[in-house]
């Protein structure tokens, strides 16, 4: 199934590991944004995918125009943990309660295993999808190629 590119992506308010409110209404018309579902934080492929993120992605995470946002359903205290312990840079929010429900929007949730699958989502300034990634839970252990989320960027700008 999934989402149509061109049309304007789901809207959705989570809490940061700040216990904060931020939504992707927050970023229409300062920046792109960049959702990275992951199933579970602190496990080897999500922490391996953010580490690259920040080691060797940083430019797109510092990047002004653009906002990066890990979403998972593990609780907040549990992404700020994570974002702690490793250093991470960018922003998490948790789609714990109501369990999964923007993961759910954006056709990304395994009703199975109850987690989001590790997709990603390209949103631009205007709030419209640019860019799509979808992979299954049989693929949960390979991380996924940043470099098609720099091109995703870069064919925004």
């Amino acid at each position: 199934m999934g989402l149509e590119i061109g049309r304007e992506a789901p809207d959705f308010a989570l809490r940061d590991t700040d216990g904060a409110t931020v939504g992707l209404g927050d970023f229409r018309g300062t920046k792109n944004v960049l959702v990275v579902f992951v199933p579970f934080a602190l496990t080897r492929t999500c922490t391996a995918e953010f580490c690259q993120l920040r080691d060797e992605n940083a430019d797109m995470v510092n990047d002004p125009d653009v906002e990066v946002l890990g979403i998972s359903c593990d609780p907040v205290w549990v992404l700020r943990e994570w974002k702690k312990k490793e250093s991470y840079i960018n922003t998490f929010l948790s789609d714990f309660w109501p369990h999964g429900e923007v993961s759910k929007a954006y056709d990304a949730f395994d009703e199975i295993v109850g987690t989001p699958m590790r997709c990603t989502f390209l949103i631009d300034k205007d709030g419209i999808l640019r860019f799509a990634e979808y992979n299954t839970l049989q693929n949960v252990v390979e991380a996924r190629d940043q470099a098609r989320w720099r091109d995703a960027l870069a064919a925004i700008r």
